[in-house]
């Protein structure tokens, strides 16, 4: 059975332990890096921030009790858009409808926040994750994202109407 918590800083632990697990089994989905969270980046106070920000949704997906799977939806750069950030699902819990779950929830999030637009940015290589937001109904909004670590490509920026949801 899938459920939902969402998290506030004071779960900043269990944050901390889904997100060092998705930055070890996907580095290649994230444009922040394992090096980054840990050493001297592994502290309390930058993990309680993390799940600080203002008018942001932290959740973490559970299936059968268990912590499964994490996403943030965060206000965007304009009160009509929201931004989902963060996403990952456990492989042991992956084809389960996790991400589903994950991707849902966010939307309803925004739509109660009277957000028009739902959008994302995505590592133009991760075709499992483009596939999985193109089933909800993102479509590529050929803006330029973030510039890539290599300084060459960028990440790609998707977006939806949140007007059905």
């Amino acid at each position: 059975m899938l459920g939902l918590r969402t998290l506030e800083s004071d779960d900043w632990p269990l944050w901390r332990e889904l997100r060092l697990a998705a930055l070890t089994d996907a580095p290649y989905a994230f444009g922040s890096t394992l090096a980054e969270w840990q050493g001297s980046g592994d502290r309390e106070e930058r993990w309680r921030t993390r799940l600080s920000i203002p008018g942001a949704r932290d959740l973490v997906a559970l299936l059968d009790g268990l912590p499964v799977g994490m996403v943030s939806g965060v206000p965007g750069g304009e009160a009509e858009n929201v931004e989902l950030i963060s996403l990952w699902v456990n492989p042991t819990a992956r084809g389960q409808g996790v991400g589903d779950y994950l991707i849902q929830a966010v939307e309803r999030w925004g739509a109660e926040r009277g957000a028009r637009t739902l959008r994302l940015s995505v590592m133009p290589d991760n075709r499992k994750a483009v596939a999985l937001y193109e089933r909800h109904g993102f479509t590529d909004t050929g803006e330029s994202g973030n510039l890539l670590p290599a300084g060459v490509r960028r990440e790609r920026v998707l977006a939806k109407s949140l007007a059905t949801v």
